[in-house]
């Protein structure tokens, strides 16, 4: 035998054994100076933020509060309200982009350049007009694999819950959209017994259903100024259109165009899932674009109209009513299912994330805690939990109440005293009261309309809504069977 030959080979097989022991992570290589936790925190920007609710889901940015409940303490009771997924743009905001689109096809400019190179091969995402506020079905970012992929961790967070003998209601306001969320995320939770065992319950959203709905309007025109006088001021888009017009000669858009073009970004990630419209624009036109999604909000349909928080005290307060008969006389679970804009109400009438200070009109307020990209993205959902908890060093055994918002745990105001810095229900309850406002006088209710909310204590078992038997027409937006 050749011993030369062998010796290289007890060499090699050495060699590889130690390379081996290295990758798995030998001691003796370790540094004494190697850093354990990485000191860069480089992730104060991202798109998902600055679109305000356009665009695909995100979760909320926390406080660093442990999502699942405290070890002293189980979950018994969950209220739960959530947006639709994620969607084509509505028609009107459409109509909105075409008519930019068209400007720019109409420009006489032959090839566009720099930052609008990519319109010369690029075609609208929107097949036709059907298409116009339907909830997407394709892409990573799609709002029917969002609800569904939300109602599967639930089933895993919640699924202690769920009675399998009996038939359990949910329920969704009538919208297209809305019901179609609804039914997917009830097919992830509910799983092989979705078609026996759940019940979805679909509530009108016509204003003669008063206060017994998901949906509760509020048309006195007392606090409407500064939502209808909104535009799009921010200087940073009138620079952007500048700059756009400067590298394509020929083109006249304005801070108007810009905005349809942001909007069209944004919503076009819930389709294909990339955007190359999204890289037109710099980091700072992003969050000035997000800003004016916030005051939108505000403004319109949150804290900043006075009347929001007497809309949302409609279902603040019966959720307060079954916080406190607790999973002993109410069920443990109340799944629901709406828009955005009635779940802004909830937070402004629970008196968390409000501002301040009404939120200025021109410029960017940083620090701002009303930023719609961690309130209602695209599948946005506002858990309320109810905690079973023993004693502990910190607190006594009892009932507490953890608010979540986009799967954020988030202090309810200063009652921060219990287990996972959670209220008590006592406390809760005594806070809440105290601030609730009366949506009847508000909005002067007729007394001909439903004066309270009583769907969760008054709903159907059958399951003949949990799935569409018909065809969708196009642009359809009332109530489907």
């Amino acid at each position: 035998m050749d011993y030369h030959l062998v010796s290289v080979i007890v060499c090699a097989l050495g060699l590889t054994a130690g390379v081996t022991a290295l990758s798995y992570g030998d001691p003796v290589t370790k540094s004494p100076f190697e850093k354990k936790f990485s000191q860069e925190f480089r992730d104060g920007y991202s798109i998902l933020k600055h679109y305000g609710g356009n665009g695909p889901y995100s979760e909320r940015r926390s406080f660093g509060i442990s999502r699942d409940p405290p070890e002293s303490c189980a979950v018994d009771q969950v209220i739960m309200i959530r947006r639709h997924g994620e969607r084509y743009p509505s028609p009107a905001l459409g109509g909105g982009i075409e008519k930019t689109l068209a400007k720019l096809q109409s420009s006489g400019v032959e090839e566009f350049k720099d930052d609008l190179a990519f319109f010369n091969d690029w075609s609208y995402y929107v097949p036709n007009k059907c298409y116009y506020n339907a909830e997407t079905f394709s892409g990573p970012y799609a709002g029917l694999l969002d609800a569904y992929t939300h109602g599967t961790e639930y089933r895993d967070r919640y699924g202690h819950l769920l009675d399998e003998d009996s038939v359990v209601p949910f329920w969704s306001s009538g919208y297209r959209r809305v019901i179609s969320s609804a039914r997917k995320f009830g097919e992830g939770f509910f799983g092989y017994n979705y078609s026996t065992n759940a019940a979805l319950n679909i509530i009108s959203e016509s204003e003669s259903m008063g206060a017994n709905s998901l949906t509760p309007s509020c048309d006195t025109d007392n606090d409407d100024t500064t939502c209808d006088n909104l535009t799009n001021p921010m200087p940073q888009f009138k620079v952007a259109a500048a700059r756009l017009n400067s590298q394509n000669p020929g083109l006249s858009l304005n801070e108007s165009d810009v905005y349809y073009l942001m909007s069209m970004a944004s919503f076009e990630l819930n389709v294909p899932a990339f955007s190359e419209c999204i890289n037109v624009f710099t980091q700072d036109e992003w969050v000035s674009f997000g800003y004016v999604e916030d005051m939108n909000y505000y403004y319109c349909d949150g804290p900043g109209d006075k009347n929001m928080a007497a809309v949302g005290s409609v279902y603040a307060n019966a959720s307060l009513t079954l916080l406190n008969e607790g999973p002993e006389k109410a069920a443990p679970l109340y799944l629901n299912f709406t828009h955005d804009t009635n779940i802004t109400p909830i937070l402004a009438a629970l008196g968390v994330l409000v501002p301040d200070e009404d939120l200025p009109l021109g410029r960017v307020p940083f620090g701002n805690p009303y930023s719609t990209g961690d309130i209602v993205p695209r599948g946005g959902r506002f858990t309320i939990e109810r905690l079973s908890c023993n004693a502990t060093a910190l607190s006594k055994a009892g009932s507490f109440v953890r608010l979540v918002l986009n799967e954020a745990v988030f202090p309810f105001r200063k009652c921060t005293s219990g287990p996972g810095y959670s209220c008590t229900l006592e406390d809760y309850t005594s806070i809440v009261s105290k601030n609730l406002l009366d949506y009847k006088s508000t909005c002067k209710i007729p007394s001909s309309y439903p004066q309270s909310l009583d769907f969760w204590w008054s709903y159907n078992t059958t399951t003949e809504l949990n799935y569409r038997t018909t065809p969708v027409a196009c642009q359809e937006s009332d109530a489907m069977q």
